[in-house]
């Protein structure tokens, strides 16, 4: 084992019990998980249920004054090496409790935070709200946020999903990769034979040769290209 344990911190702001947006949320951690324990890596998991603290939420956006349970919720986020964040849409934006949480965070608390970023909605028509809402509102919180977010309708969890390129499943497993090479110090999914084998592909073009299965075709400049149109009269 390398390194100290990670803590992984899940918040999940499914309303209803059981939840799509709390079995996501676990999907994703269990995605993760495997992906740390595979790069032998141990890590401290805590999942984060805004719905047991939502009163607890409205009365510190009121008072000032925050509960055990909520402090130690904010504790354990601000002290994450690395955070699952997922939410129900709402009126095309995250739920206002997911909002409201995040809103008592403090500014500082989140940067360069690895951030997997999930929602859930009825429909795939809602799938874009992860990136017109969700990124920008960590953005904001300067966290790092991960080039793969996950998006998962109604469908995709029935027999009838779309299997495209593996579905929900490959979606979920591919974001908890990407957050466990980041959170293990391996950033990419490359090894060392296939990096050695772009280095040496990409040898050729460094030395303006032409590489093997390159015919070397001479580029023409753009304006002989205009020169040629002017004169077939085009």
């Amino acid at each position: 084992m390398t390194g100290q344990r990670l803590k992984l911190v899940t918040v999940s702001a499914g309303l209803s019990t059981p939840s799509s947006t709390r079995l996501l949320a676990d999907r994703l951690t269990e995605a993760a998980g495997r992906e740390l324990a595979a790069a032998d890596r141990k890590a401290d998991i805590t999942v984060v249920e805004l719905r047991d603290l939502a009163v607890d939420i409205a009365n510190h956006l009121v008072t000032g004054f925050p509960a055990t349970a909520l402090r130690e919720a904010l504790a354990a986020v601000a002290g994450a090496d690395g955070l699952i964040v997922v939410t129900p849409v709402f009126a095309a934006s995250y739920s206002g409790l997911f909002k409201s949480f995040f809103d008592l965070v403090e500014p500082d608390a989140l940067s360069g935070t690895p951030v997997l970023l999930a929602a859930t909605g009825g429909t795939a028509r809602h799938s874009l709200v992860v990136e017109h809402a969700l990124r920008p509102l960590f953005s904001y919180l300067h966290a790092l946020t991960l080039p793969t977010a996950v998006f998962a309708a109604t469908d995709d969890w029935g027999t009838g999903a779309d299997r495209h390129a593996g579905g929900l499943p490959a979606r979920i497993d591919r974001a908890g990769g990407e957050l466990a090479r980041l959170l293990s110090g391996t950033p990419t999914g490359r090894t060392p034979e296939s990096a050695s084998a772009g280095q040496e592909g990409s040898e050729g073009r460094e030395t303006g040769e032409p590489a093997d299965g390159d015919d070397g075709d001479e580029v023409v400049p753009f304006a002989q290209l205009l020169a040629n149109v002017s004169g077939n009269g085009r």
